[in-house]
């Protein structure tokens, strides 16, 4: 199994999102590369903790690769959007790739320099080693499994992308 960190706007959404592929084995919604320990929710969205909501993602590279799994987060995203995701703005709706294994470097790098060569402009994401990750609370954990009609700021059609035996 390897891990991925990928944060792209409000993580409710972009959980549901990765859920749905096959060889993602588990998501979990949390906050990354901020500046200070333990944070809370509130301290993430009112004060200034520099965290971003992120989604941990498993997965079996078996089933699915890494450059897949982050052409499917380019679907998702705005890579030209700084700190804003939707509707969404403030630094903890950021866009980034944290990786807290080296070895998957070469790999993010060249996905996504093949995808910003294509785009013709630099992306606003940024691709950094992991640091300062810690869980959100539960009840922020499969959000809109719990919450079917809750707020999301993706298309209802990328949730159809593919279906999980």
């Amino acid at each position: 199994m390897k891990k991925i960190y990928l944060a792209g706007g409000c993580f409710w959404g972009l959980q549901k999102f990765f859920d749905q592929f096959d060889g993602v084995v588990s998501t979990e919604t949390g906050y990354a590369n901020g500046k200070t320990e333990n944070p809370t929710y509130e301290d993430v969205k009112h004060k200034n903790s520099g965290h971003a909501e992120t989604v941990k993602i498993e997965y079996d590279e078996n089933k699915i690769s890494l450059t897949k799994l982050l052409e499917y987060y380019f679907l998702a995203i705005d890579p030209f959007s700084l700190n804003k995701q939707g509707p969404d703005e403030g630094e903890n709706y950021r866009t980034g790739i944290y990786y807290d294994d080296d070895s998957l470097l070469p790999e993010i790098e060249a996905e996504f320099k093949r995808r910003e060569e294509a785009a013709g402009q630099k992306f606003k994401v940024e691709l950094l080693p992991l640091k300062n990750y810690y869980s959100a609370e539960e009840y922020h954990q499969k959000y809109l499994e719990k919450n079917p009609t809750g707020y999301c700021h993706l298309p209802l059609k990328l949730f159809a992308l593919a279906k999980k035996e």
